[in-house]
């Protein structure tokens, strides 16, 4: 479950890569919406998902997602039996999820690979805060995680309640130890 996003813009928003034009390395960002835009950072990579029309560079980064299934192959992904740190955090998530850059440009409609689905998850609230991570229009509220969700990357302070352990849903963890 996507539990952590950030949105970047095509307009007034230097942190965005579609700032800067289109360029061979960021012209998924400018592609229809659904399109994945992955891209390398300090040996990691971050897959984010075109919002707009072609030719409109804005994309939301998937920054956490919380594992409810797929957390064994996670897990071998990433190296590590904390469920928390499995995909908490954009590199790290596309390390649980064995995203790489081959994955540019690919479309959700047309991937067997990704697809989001909707949820009958309780209700909850969403924050909205600065983003994080970045030195440009960081100030910018375009982040946005469910409070208090134990699965969010960045400062606990930033939630309205602390984050919480979910109950029940660690019966697959016991089985990573």
């Amino acid at each position: 479950m996507i539990v952590e996003t950030e949105a970047y813009l095509f307009k007034g928003d230097e942190a965005s890569h579609s700032s800067r034009g289109r360029t061979a390395s960021n012209d998924s960002m400018f592609k229809q919406a659904g399109t994945l835009y992955v891209y390398p950072i300090h040996a990691n990579h971050c897959f984010n998902i075109v919002t707009e029309t072609s030719d409109v560079g804005c994309a939301v980064l998937i920054r956490s997602i919380e594992p409810i299934w797929g957390i064994k192959q996670m897990a071998f992904n990433r190296q590590t039996k904390d469920v928390r740190q499995l995909a908490r955090g954009p590199g790290r998530l596309c390390q649980a999820l064995a995203i790489d850059r081959s994955h540019d440009g690919l479309h959700l409609d047309k991937s067997n690979r990704f697809r989001i689905a909707s949820s009958d998850a309780v209700p909850f609230e969403v924050v909205t805060t600065q983003r994080i991570g970045i030195s440009k229009d960081a100030e910018l509220p375009l982040r946005f995680f469910i409070n208090s969700n134990w699965f969010v990357s960045g400062r606990s302070r930033d939630h309205l309640d602390p984050p919480k352990k979910p109950s029940g849903l660690f019966t697959h963890a016991a089985t990573l130890r």
